[in-house]
């Protein structure tokens, strides 16, 4: 399957999951910026909401009294395909119904400042996905590349996440009912730099899943 993801794809979309610090080099790059994160003991699941979402091409806006940084974070997602409840990691894979690309954009002075992520991840427009959903490929083998301006500024492989996607979805489907529909977004590794600015091109890059590309602007 390669099924673009239209608007449509965008309004069927269910319950929106994001795991929190998934990868070891993105948590030392935190915390070497004055974060207090440690490596999690356990795969430990967060909510997004669906009016951040975004196509491809669709511009991404930062609010008029954002002091910044805003910045990017380029990720792998599974959608599901199948109602699925108690699952093991051999089998967990079998609800997906493929894997498309996020960017869990970030506003960090807010993610600092507010006791939750309300605004810090979910402001209007902040979570571009796309371009397409592909199924037959290893989660755990993909290359994510970010671009900004054509320079890529950001490199990994997802076999680098601490805990794997059938890991997640077989802990998530203990306590909850994964629905056709909803997305899981499995995280970034290493740093999140430059900052975004008005007029900057992100693009988040796997050769399978395509290019998602977005504009940045700054809402007037």
């Amino acid at each position: 399957m390669n099924h673009k993801v239209d608007r449509k794809v965008l309004g069927e979309i269910g319950n929106f999951y994001a795991a929190g610090l998934n990868y070891r080099a993105h948590i030392d790059w935190a915390v070497s910026r004055g974060g207090a994160h440690k490596v999690p003991a356990q795969a430990d699941i967060g909510y997004r909401s669906n009016n951040a979402l975004i196509l491809s091409g669709e511009d991404i806006i930062i609010p008029k009294d954002s002091v910044g940084p805003v910045e990017y974070e380029g990720e792998l997602v599974a959608v599901i395909g199948m109602k699925a409840r108690n699952l093991t990691e051999a089998n967990a894979l079998s609800c997906v119904a493929g894997y498309t690309l996020g960017n869990d954009v970030s506003e960090r002075s807010w993610q600092k400042s507010d006791r939750t992520l309300w605004r810090a991840k979910n402001s209007d427009t902040f979570k571009p996905m796309g371009p397409a959903i592909v199924d037959g490929i290893d989660p755990m083998t993909q290359q994510i590349d970010v671009r900004i301006n054509g320079k890529t500024v950001s490199s990994y492989n997802t076999a680098s996440m601490i805990f794997g996607v059938a890991h997640y979805i077989a802990t998530m489907s203990r306590y909850l009912t994964l629905h056709p529909g909803d997305v899981i977004w499995f995280g970034c590794d290493g740093a999140t730099t430059p900052a975004l600015q008005p007029g900057d091109l992100v693009e988040v890059v796997n050769e399978h899943i395509g290019v998602l590309a977005n504009r940045v602007r700054r809402a007037t």
